[in-house]
Parts: structure tokens; sequence; C-alpha cells
């Protein structure tokens, strides 16, 4: 005869217990889904008062957006500088060219150095009247000024440091040069420039942040005034502040990242007509810089970072004015 294990019902009171727990999620979930869609149509009601609010977000959200994007673009400009390590190497008038070629060949084999070219007075005074735009005053010159050169490029083992340094001293010091010049200060000067501008972005953010909250909190109490007498009959009826205070945090989220959005369409447009010209001004100096806004997912944060100080505000705005109605 086989045997029969029959399972033990379960208790009641646990699954009583579970189920009413999924029961208070559900509503839970419900009643911020329905707080987020009517906070949004409640907001599209007043179509003029919106807008002033997200343009009020948007500006304030593109200002120290702008100078972000501003400092990143100056910054991988001086980095792109910075990289450049040439040497150039102003050779004494007097030298015969077969030694300044033998001098060039010694370079060039020369550990660490990756590149040397050479460039005489005449393709220098060339160089220089193509785009100086002087040739008539060049023309009246009775000899040519200009020195031969060499540029001398190191490789990236000996574009930085004391090597770099080393290689300075030993090529002011040949008998066939005049100057070896690197004039690197000014990039650190730039860098010191865009440390000191970054602080003030971070500072200036801090100031807007610091207003955005104040706009958005006093939008947010005029909303509670507009609502005073529905708010008292939630709160005679059982309402908690937790219920009451959830439709106007969804506002003040909602007027935070609709300014976060329509900060990005303005940085955005001013890019774009900025770009043409900026293009123009690098081709003028041989180079391919382009204007380069945010990422995707830069975008995204700045979104999310409007939407967080919104909905900072309104948690400001109705943890102070909502515990002041108080049904009588």
């Amino acid at each position: 005869m086989a045997r029969h294990n029959p399972t033990p019902p379960r208790p009641k009171g646990a699954s009583q217990s579970r189920t009413q727990w999924r029961d208070q999620l559900e509503s839970w979930q419900a009643h911020h889904s329905t707080c987020a869609i009517e906070s949004l149509i409640r907001l599209t009601r007043s179509p003029l008062q919106s807008l002033l609010t997200w343009l009020v977000v948007a500006i304030a959200t593109a200002l120290p957006a702008t100078l972000y994007v501003a400092l990143q673009n100056v910054q991988s400009l001086g980095y792109n500088w910075q990289d450049s390590s040439q040497i150039s190497v102003f050779i004494n008038r007097q030298a015969a060219g077969q030694a300044i070629e033998k001098w060039r060949v010694e370079l060039a084999n020369q550990p660490g150095i990756e590149q040397v070219v050479y460039i005489s007075p005449d393709q220098a005074l060339a160089e220089f009247r193509e785009y100086s735009g002087l040739g008539e005053v060049l023309n009246d010159l009775e000899e040519n000024p200009l020195p031969p050169v060499l540029l001398v490029q190191p490789d990236a083992s000996a574009s930085q440091g004391e090597v770099l340094e080393q290689l300075l001293q030993e090529l002011n010091a040949h008998a066939l040069s005049e100057e070896a010049k690197l004039d690197m200060m000014w990039v650190k000067r730039l860098q010191q420039l865009i440390d000191l501008a970054s602080r003030g972005v971070f500072f200036l953010a801090a100031l807007l942040v610091l207003g955005l909250l104040l706009v958005i909190g006093n939008t947010i109490r005029l909303a509670i005034e507009n609502r005073r007498d529905e708010i008292v009959v939630v709160k005679l009826v059982g309402g908690t502040d937790a219920y009451v205070r959830r439709p106007f945090l969804y506002t003040g989220l909602w007027y935070g990242l609709g300014g976060g959005v329509i900060a990005l369409i303005l940085l955005a447009l001013g890019l774009t007509w900025l770009s043409v010209p900026v293009a123009k001004l690098a081709s003028l100096y041989h180079s391919e810089f382009r204007l380069q806004g945010l990422n995707f997912y830069t975008s995204i944060q700045l979104v999310l970072l409007a939407g967080l100080v919104g909905l900072a505000g309104a948690w400001l705005a109705v943890g102070r004015h909502l515990r002041a109605i108080k049904p009588e």
C-alpha cells in the first residue's frame, strides 16, 4: 500500500499578510502613477505659467552647461597643443648648407627624435608671405631676414619632462645653433586659467541651483495655496501628509525635467549657430578643431540633475507649508 504524504497547509495568517502587502504595494504604485499623470495634465492646463517656469529653469540650467561645454572645448584644444612638443632650432645664417644637412641627419638618427625637417630661408619667407598678407612689403626687402630653421619633433618617450629639457639644452649648445625654442609656458598658463574657470563654473552652478530651489519652491507654494481647501478636505478624511505631498513633488519634478530638456535644446541651437564660424576660424590656422557638445550620457545626466533640483525645491516648499495647513 503506497504511502501518502500530505503537504501541510500554510498558515492563513501568512497568506493574508502577503496578500495584504501586495495590495498595498499595488495601491501605492497606482497612486504614484495617478499623481504623476495628473500633475503633468494640471501643468498643461496653465501653459503660459508652466512655460515661463520651464524657461526660467532652462536658462538657469543652460548657463552653467554652456560654460562647461566651452571649458571642455578649450581644454581639449589646449591638450592638443600641449601634445605638440616640437622644437624650433634657429641656425646661424653663416652656416654652410652641407654642415646643416649633416647635423639634420645626425639628429634624425638620434634616439628619442621622431622627425627633423629643414626649412630654408627662402621657404620660410615664402610661407610668411603667403599667410601674413604682407607680400608687397616683403618685396621691398633688400635681403631675406629669416634664418634657416630645423624643426625637431621628439617621439613620445622624449616629449615630456627632464628628457625634453635635456634635448633642448643640447640643441642650444650646438655650434650651428643660435637658439632652440620651445615655448610651452603659455599652455601651462592656459591650463591654470581653465582650472580657475572650472571653479567659477562650479560656483555659478551652485548659485543657480539655489535660485532654482527658490523659484520652484515659490511656484509650489502658490500651488499649495490655490489648493488649500482641497488639502484640508483630504486631511479631514484621513489623508496623510505623504499622500497630500506626492502631487506637488511630481509637479516640481516635471518642472525640473521640462526645464532640463529645454536647456538641451537651447544649448544645441547655440552650438549649431557657432559651429560654422568656429570651423572657419580653425581652418585659417590649418586646424581640424570642431565644437563638441554634450554626449548622450552627459545630456541625460543634465536633465536628471535638473529634475532632482525641481524635486528638491518642491520637497522643501511642501514640507514647510503643508504643516501649516491643518483642519479646524
